[in-house]
């Protein structure tokens, strides 16, 4: 049984290599993120390198797929032939091989390889489409090499550049652990997403219209309430690296740099675009403007908002995202320099419902959800997934891996002790 799961993977890998040296329109986001390993494996660059012909050879087989003498699986297949010289494996003639794979039962790894999918797309029998089974395969620009590779190019080019990542949290897509599909999102913020990259999918006609003023987004909402987790989400739904960024360790941090390390950090997101550039803690600049006399403070902040009106998702393709807790510290010519403002309220009672069914979807419990979303009125999306935690390790302490609902009744207690706590007024205590 292992000897034919291993054969269908040795063959899946050597077909791809064939469709892929034969179809030029190919490209590296139509091969697997294993097929990109096992392509570039011992090589020098990465898979940002591959180039055709690709080949397979035992020695390949047995780094990256863990098959020693892999040639010996295919020894009776006769549309594969082993050259001694190299020790390449290689396809003969191809129709026959790729028949010959899927009457081995090979549909199920075609459904999940761009490239296979390409060539099996013209065979009726096999209903595969090579649009669909593209659209659930990692695009390769979404990866960390990809990401790595192209932040390195850019910093030989401009050293100041490395400044700006000392200043921010880049990640790629493929890194960003919030998935759109893990979140309860409202009407209105998933309306915002398509409008998003509605815009991005017509950025020429509305370059040539003159309309730039889109993609400048305020979330603006109480702690908890999931706007960190929707503008690192929007990474993954579209495709576009996102780098982080929290004014109050910038200023802290590097007072005297501070203006020019925001003009860094604008550029940086532009040289990497298409980029997300999200903001947090976008109340200080508030702060700043009305409480701090200092000068480079005050240049600062100057720098920033000079940097927000120069940037454009239609002209840069940057997404900018200001994110902040206290909507009412902001002042007109802060609030003026976004097009969307969105909002994040404490979730109703049905967005509970589903934020709960969410968060236990995996874990085994002995409580009804619609209860409990009633009992917790108040409590944010940050504080239900809280309360869900505390009740597990209760169960942990106990031996069991179910949650009951004593459990459960442990978890808000510690939420509503907490909350309880942080409006403690220390200074009158």
């Amino acid at each position: 049984m292992s000897g034919d799961a291993d054969t269908l993977r040795l063959m899946e890998v050597i077909l791809t290599a064939e469709i892929f040296n034969r179809y030029p329109e190919l490209d590296i986001s139509d091969l697997t993120p294993a097929c990109r390993e096992i392509f570039t494996s011992g090589g020098a660059g990465g898979p940002a390198a591959i180039k055709r012909p690709v080949a397979i050879s035992d020695g390949t087989a047995k780094r990256t797929l863990g098959i020693p003498d892999a040639h010996t699986y295919l020894s009776s297949n006769p549309f594969v032939t082993f050259e001694e010289f190299g020790q390449r494996i290689k396809v003969t003639t191809l129709e026959p091989a790729a028949l010959w794979f899927l009457n081995q039962g090979g549909k199920d790894l075609i459904a999940k390889n761009p490239a296979l999918a390409f060539y099996f797309e013209r065979i009726d029998s096999v209903g595969i489409s090579y649009a669909a089974v593209k659209a659930t395969n990692p695009p390769f620009e979404d990866t960390k090499v990809y990401l790595d590779a192209k932040v390195s190019s850019l910093i030989a080019e401009d050293e100041k550049l490395r400044g700006a990542l000392d200043l921010v949290i880049l990640s790629a897509p493929e890194e960003v652990e919030q998935h759109l599909d893990d979140l309860v999102c409202s009407p209105d913020q998933l309306r915002i997403i398509t409008k998003i990259n509605h815009a991005l999918s017509h950025r020429d006609i509305l370059q040539w219209h003159r309309i730039y003023e889109v993609g400048k987004l305020l979330f603006v909402g109480p702690p908890g309430t999931g706007k960190t987790s929707l503008a690192l989400a929007m990474s993954r739904t579209l495709h576009m690296p996102v780098l982080e960024v929290r004014l109050s360790m910038i200023t802290s941090q590097y007072l005297g740099e501070t203006s020019k390390n925001i003009d860094r950090i604008f550029e940086l997101a532009k040289k990497i675009s298409p980029s997300i550039l999200f903001i947090d803690e976008f109340d200080f600049v508030a702060k700043s403007r009305v409480t701090d006399d200092h000068g480079a403070m005050k240049r600062a902040v100057n720098a920033l908002l000079k940097n927000i009106d120069r940037i454009s998702l239609v002209k840069n393709g940057v997404l900018l995202i200001g994110a902040t807790n206290h909507p009412q510290l902001l002042d007109e010519a802060a609030w003026r320099r976004f097009d969307e403002v969105v909002e994040f309220a404490l979730p109703d009672e049905g967005m509970r419902i589903e934020i709960l069914r969410k968060v236990t979807a995996s874990i085994p419990c002995r409580f009804d959800h619609a209860e409990l979303a009633q009992e917790t009125e108040g409590f944010s999306g940050a504080d239900l997934r809280l309360m869900v935690k505390e009740a597990l390790l209760s169960a942990f302490m106990e031996h069991r891996t179910e949650i009951n609902r004593d459990d459960i009744d442990k978890g808000i207690m510690m939420v509503r002790n907490r909350d309880a706590i942080r409006r403690l007024n220390w200074l009158q205590a």
